[in-house]
């Protein structure tokens, strides 16, 4: 029943899930740090950092995720012949792109979400801290972030989970994650419903984990007011 599991070598069945979790994995690295210093542009006392974090946060939500992906690989690397460091290898280009578009993306999330936790911080704290000389930046790296990574442990964790679904995306220009072989399968097999519920279970076995796990840090590390 399962022969079809087998039978791809190109990627294979678990090739495919690893390449998912390098997508996502990278893609999480890259939106933490893009979002959080997103986040901290928002905050910040300066307009011109204000309003290019508010503006970019505004337009990337709004933009479908498929429509960046699809930009990242025609236009820049087709276009601009941006291939990432990649060289001649196209699997490799494709595979960098494609976190570029990820990263892009996702960290317009991430920053609301901690922009929220920021906002959960009194703002005494933060007054107190500039009364004995810190700057913005210390108040916010020392203070603010520490509680408002706690405090949004939860969101960023659904962040993360919808990260990991979106990676099927990819397969729009070929990078060979889940998407792209189930996509191959049922092209070829006539097994329909079980590729699709395999597939299914394996974004299940992927995903459950990480809520249950973020879920649990963040009754854990959640800041007692």
């Amino acid at each position: 029943m399962f022969d079809f599991l087998s039978t791809y070598d190109d990627p294979t069945f678990l090739g495919a899930f690893w390449m998912t979790v390098k997508l996502t994995v990278f893609s999480a690295i890259g939106s933490l740090i893009w979002g959080t210093l997103l986040a901290a542009m928002r905050v910040s006392p300066v307009p011109l950092m204000r309003g290019f974090g508010t503006v970019y946060v505004n337009i990337v939500r709004n933009i479908p995720l498929t429509v960046i992906i699809v930009f990242t690989s025609l236009g820049l690397a087709d276009i601009f012949r941006v291939t990432m460091g990649a060289g001649n290898d196209v699997k490799l280009a494709a595979f960098r792109l494609a976190i570029l578009g990820f990263v892009a993306y996702t960290a317009a999330f991430v920053c609301e979400a901690v922009r929220s936790g920021i906002n959960t911080v009194p703002v005494g704290q933060a007054e107190a801290a500039r009364a004995i000389g810190l700057s913005f930046t210390q108040v916010l790296g020392l203070i603010v972030l520490p509680q408002a990574f706690r405090a949004v442990i939860g969101p960023l964790a659904n962040v993360l989970i919808a990260l990991t679904k979106n990676t099927t995306v990819a397969a729009a220009i070929g990078v060979a994650e889940a998407a792209y072989l189930m996509k191959g399968m049922i092209e070829k097999e006539a097994q329909t419903l079980l590729i699709g519920a395999v597939f299914a279970f394996g974004f299940v076995v992927l995903t459950l984990p990480t809520g249950l796990i973020l879920g649990w840090l963040s009754k854990r590390l959640a800041v007692k007011r």
